[in-house]
């Protein structure tokens, strides 16, 4: 299936909010999130692997809150929890009992706090580029909290979003490769960036996006199986510091994939959905 051949469009209303997610294949349910960058959907993080996953699994591709179709809403209180309490609302207006989820940076994040809270509506999380711990010997320095942060200031500031810049944000933080990058794909980040909610909520001084959370203690609480799929050359954080998650999760899982940086799953789909649908069908044969 091309990138652009998007599959079906579909919108649910939960606990106040609207998701708009795509729904393909069918099997285990497995929620797919995306990260968190300039321009980020469902489709654009995971499109290049769903249709791999959709020849023996329930594929739900969802847009978070506040990115791609989903409800731009104002994020209040702490920002994990608000994520996870909406995303549990959505798998009840789905009549989906427990996931498996497979995520990228920002709903990585947002994946394991919903283990940790709510642990029977999880049965395996693969997580690649996640930070959730900002705290203890392998803790990010604080340049790679802000990186993401920065770059999203210096996108949407001085003359706004443009096509190149929307090229030096993939390809300087997102790629190992940026030569490889497909042009739909840059096109279709760089559409999606000029949403009016989306450039509204990066004009906003305020904090729409939540406060912030450090994931120290849920890490400890997550019963399900966790994989921490990394980039070698992750451009935020290096491969000691998902070798610290795994530790910190009572069944931690880590593989670093050569060649990659923080979105394996586009750059290298093959050999992601290889190693991503192993472990998932070791957990759950």
């Amino acid at each position: 299936m091309s990138m652009a051949s998007r599959p079906n469009s579909l919108y649910a209303t939960a606990a106040g909010v609207k998701f708009h997610y795509h729904d393909m294949g069918a099997g285990s349910p497995t929620l797919f999130l995306h990260g968190g960058g300039p321009g980020c959907t469902a489709w654009s993080d995971f499109g290049p692997v769903a249709e791999l996953f959709a020849r023996d699994r329930r594929a739900l591709l969802v847009d978070l809150l506040q990115y791609g179709k989903s409800d731009k809403c104002t994020i209040t209180g702490p920002m994990w929890d608000f994520h996870a309490a909406k995303m549990v609302a959505l798998l009840d207006e789905l009549g989906i009992d427990r996931a498996d989820f497979v995520c990228n940076s920002w709903g990585g994040t947002i994946a394991l706090d919903l283990a940790a809270k709510y642990p029977e509506r999880v049965r395996s999380l693969v997580i690649t580029g996640s930070m959730p711990v900002f705290y203890g010997p392998l803790a990010p320095l604080p340049e790679a909290g802000r990186r993401g942060r920065n770059a999203r200031d210096v996108y949407y500031g001085g003359e706004g979003p443009t096509r190149e810049k929307m090229r030096r944000l993939i390809t300087g933080l997102e790629w190992f490769d940026g030569s490889r990058l497909p042009e739909e794909t840059l096109e279709m980040r760089y559409q999606q960036s000029l949403d009016s909610g989306e450039t509204a909520l990066a004009a906003r001084s305020d904090n729409p996006r939540g406060d912030w959370q450090d994931l120290t203690a849920e890490l400890g609480m997550i019963q399900a199986p966790v994989l921490f799929a990394w980039g070698m050359h992750d451009a935020f954080l290096t491969p000691d510091y998902p070798l610290m998650l795994a530790r910190m999760v009572p069944r931690g899982h880590l593989y670093v994939m050569d060649r990659a940086s923080h979105h394996l799953q586009e750059e290298r789909p093959y050999d992601y959905y290889s190693v991503v649908t192993g472990f998932l069908n070791q957990q759950h044969p």
